[in-house]
């Protein structure tokens, strides 16, 4: 058996609480021990409590002294759209120059020039780029990813980046949650009979993807210019009689109802809800729906209209935060820069918005038994992180902090 144990946290946020997701005054509780401990044995915790325990109980445990530095579980990133090929460059600085995130796909940018150059790109060249973003998540103390597809539009490219998905587990130590999004947007060949490619959506790539057993959920673009109510009702039905579970791009750019069809079909997030009222919140709130918000696109894409965190928080809602990685609108792996737009733009704490990135995204991923928070029997997924008070990890906005990441209580990552 191999054992560590971890001694010396200024502050170790354990999280420790319900075996639920966290709402209300409860994403303020971090559960912080002072100069706390652990003990970890095989890859998962066996011990969390005051150093001077941990010592007395750890044996021939290696020691790992963080002197006096924050200790948190690994960052859980819920959202993004982690494979892909190229960049959208030209898109960043036509944004600069005043257009819109319309008017730029109007012109043949946005999703569309990923999609032609991940449908170019060759399975290795896919694996090689996500990889290099992989590693990006993981020096950001971040140790899983949930990861769309989206980028192919056709059964065989949606195929191939969810196969590279699964290679990427196979081969990295983040932990990736793979999520069908062939629903991303209409390819230009089917721009005049929409209806034929969610017929495709529909037949062909939902049964191959479930066959394969490629994905653990099923999300839609719910939005004008994209998916509309009905199409992606239609699609997120079948996916669920397929037994995928369901996400939903839901009122981003605008209040186009999709908090509600999220409730209606009982799915697991709505995510982006930007334009979302006090319908939509009650709506998710009556099916337990977790919101999971993303400020790093309405930050990149140079919009002032972040969600309404402060309202769901209020209604009860176990809110989510993550960073929407993606080569468009969010091109930002750094869950500690979500985490500081959390505050200074929605107006949440600094103990919300850890809760919202640790153990409330965990169980919107179906894994808050395994992960999220630093409690016994768990997995050793943590970060040590050069401060003294979790509230750093916020305030210092743009500088980096983690000084080094564990896996299974393996160091995957460290400076």
């Amino acid at each position: 058996m191999s054992s560590l144990a971890v001694l010396h946290a200024s502050e170790l946020l354990t999280l420790a609480g319900t075996e639920r997701p966290r709402t209300g005054q409860e994403m303020s509780n971090l559960a912080i021990i002072r100069d706390g401990g652990m003990l970890i044995c095989d890859g998962r915790i066996e011990i969390v409590g005051p150093s001077d325990e941990i010592e007395k109980s750890r044996g021939e445990a290696e020691i790992v002294d963080v002197g006096g530095r924050v200790v948190l579980p690994g960052f859980v990133d819920a959202h993004t759209h982690l494979v892909f090929a190229g960049t959208r460059l030209d898109d960043f600085e036509r944004r600069a120059e005043g257009d819109s995130y319309e008017q730029i796909a109007a012109a043949g940018g946005g999703i569309w020039s990923t999609v032609e150059k991940t449908r170019a790109a060759s399975d290795s060249d896919l694996f090689e780029q996500a990889e290099k973003h992989a590693s990006w998540f993981l020096k950001c103390g971040t140790t899983t990813v949930e990861a769309k597809s989206g980028y192919g539009l056709t059964v065989d490219d949606e195929l191939k980046i969810l196969r590279v998905i699964r290679r990427l587990n196979d081969e990295m130590p983040l932990e990736f949650v793979p999520t069908f999004l062939g629903a991303h947007a209409v390819p230009h060949e089917d721009r005049q009979s929409p209806q034929r490619y969610v017929d495709l959506v529909i037949n062909d790539m939902l049964p191959r993807v479930a066959k394969e057993k490629l994905a653990e959920f099923c999300d839609v673009f719910c939005e004008q210019g994209y998916f509309d109510i009905d199409q992606s009702k239609e699609i997120l039905t079948t996916a669920k009689k397929l037994g995928l579970k369901l996400r939903i791009h839901a009122d981003q750019l605008t209040n186009s109802g999709g908090a509600k069809l999220a409730a209606e079909l009982k799915a697991t997030t709505a995510d982006h809800l930007e334009n979302t009222d006090e319908r939509g919140i009650a709506a998710m709130k009556s099916e337990r729906v977790q919101p999971v918000l993303l400020p790093g696109s309405v930050y990149a894409l140079g919009s002032t209209c972040y969600p309404r965190a402060r309202d769901m928080i209020e209604a009860g809602l176990a809110v989510v935060i993550a960073t929407d990685f993606n080569p468009g609108s969010s091109p930002s792996p750094s869950m500690p820069m979500m985490l500081s737009l959390a505050c200074t733009q929605m107006r949440m704490s600094p103990a919300e918005a850890i809760t919202a990135s640790t153990i409330n995204a965990a169980h919107s991923l179906g894994r808050g038994d395994k992960i999220g928070s630093l409690e016994a029997g768990k997995l050793a997924n943590f970060s040590i992180v050069d401060c003294e008070d979790y509230r750093e990890l916020a305030y210092w906005f743009g500088s980096p902090q983690v000084n080094s990441v564990y896996v299974l209580g393996e160091r995957v990552a460290g400076f």
